[in-house]
This record gives structure tokens, sequence and C-alpha cells, in this order.
């Protein structure tokens, strides 16, 4: 079993780390981008170390989310910072493989499904060394098509599926939302700086939902030699430690 680490959230909340299982700026864009409801049914697919569901109960959002891995060292980092936590009444621990959900989790009742997936195709790029970051990087556990077939599963009509992607993968999230009966809604691309091309792309789809999509500003991380203004209020707002004991 891997090392774990402690890093600190805020407002009394941590999440433990592992060299397999930390997490990067992606997901924390995703967090913010998905706009979690204290009212809504959630499942976050692909959880890792559960950056996503614990910034969620930070703020207090969500009545109740269902992290899912296929990973079981990821369910047990997971697990344990849930303990650490006390938020075993808010947030449920799943090791499961999201293509075989039928009968272990129930269909048409979640508001919302995020995910940040593998990026790479499985013929795409140079494989990761370890087994960890093969299933994180590339779609050997799951494709594309496999994560938005499930959330549509899982989504209840009118739900809401949130990804974070590669901007060359677009066109697959289009294609397989609308096979799916998910309508793209909302995009926004992530970029370094200004003048730089985007290398996330932010896309949510309502189940069962009618055409038209709204493309949001572009997000900066840098604005000059500086961190962009929308990203320190978001590390604010999450990694704020004032109220650190």
């Amino acid at each position: 079993m891997e090392e774990l680490r402690s890093e600190y959230l805020g407002k009394g909340i941590s999440v433990l780390v592992s060299r397999s299982h930390g997490f990067g700026t992606d997901a924390i864009l995703l967090a913010h981008f998905a706009r979690a409801k204290r009212n809504e049914l959630i499942c976050d697919m692909g959880t890792g170390c559960g950056i996503i569901p614990l910034l969620w109960c930070r703020e207090e959002r969500c009545r109740k989310i269902t992290a899912l891995d296929i990973k079981p060292q990821a369910c047990y980092q997971l697990s344990e910072s849930v303990k650490l936590n006390g938020l075993a009444e808010k947030i449920e621990v799943l090791n499961a493989d999201l293509k075989e959900l039928k009968g272990v989790l129930p269909f048409g009742k979640y508001d919302l499904v995020t995910m940040n997936p593998p990026y790479k195709a499985p013929s795409a790029g140079i494989k990761s060394a370890s087994e960890a970051d093969l299933t994180a990087r590339h779609e050997t556990a799951c494709t594309l098509d496999d994560v938005v077939k499930s959330a549509s599963e899982l989504l209840k009509f009118g739900g809401r599926l949130c990804l974070c992607q590669r901007p060359e993968r677009l066109c697959d999230i289009f294609c397989a939302m609308r096979k799916y009966s998910i309508e793209p809604k909302r995009l926004r691309t992530v970029a370094q700086a200004c003048g730089k091309a985007p290398w996330l792309i932010l896309v949510e789809g309502r189940k069962g939902g009618k055409s038209g999509m709204v493309i949001e500003p572009d997000f900066f991380i840098m604005d000059g030699e500086d961190y962009s203004r929308e990203l320190k209020i978001i590390y604010k707002d999450y990694f704020n430690d004032k109220d650190k004991a």
C-alpha cells in the first residue's frame, strides 16, 4: 500500500493523496465548472483520490455523492479521506466498473454525473509506464463512449453530465453525447494565457435537452507573469487555509 499524505483544502476538509492518485488543475476546474447544487444527487465517476467530491463537501454542496472508481487503491485512499473528514453520510465510495453499473447503482436518479476521464484514445500516444497512470490517462479500462453511455443511464431527465477533456476530443464528446440522448449545452476552453491554444475543454450536456449551446468566455491560467484573477479566485475559494487551526 502506498504512503498517503494529507493536503488541506480549507474549512476543515483534507484530501489524502499518493503518488498514484493525486489531482491537478483540470480536476479543480471541473469541480468549479460543474456548479454542484446543495440538493443534488451526484455521481463522480473515476473519482481517483476524490478531490472533486471533497471540494464540494468543503463548500457544503450536494445532497449525496457516489464516488466511483475501478481501482481498489483509489477507493481505499478516498475511504480514508472520508473517515478523516467525518463525511460517511455525505460520500459513498464504490469500487466498481462504470461499464457494469446495472443493479449496482439506481438508473435514472442522478442530477449530475462528472468525470475527469482518460484523455488519450487507446491507439494515441506513448503508453504510461505505471498501471495507475495507464488507467488514468489512456482509454484502457473505459472509452469515452462508455463514460457517456453510463452517465446517460444514471442521469434523470434533465440531469447534467460534466466532463473535462483535451480539445482534440471535442467532436468525440459531442457525438457520444447525442448518441446517448445528452445534448451539449455548455462549453468552456482553458488556455495557459491569452493568445495560446487551449489545452483543456470543459463540457456540460443535459439528458433530454433541446439543442442550443452556450460558449463561455475562455479561461486563462496566467495573466502576464502572474496567475489570472479568475484562477486566483478559484484557488482562494478552495485552498485558502486562513481558517486552518
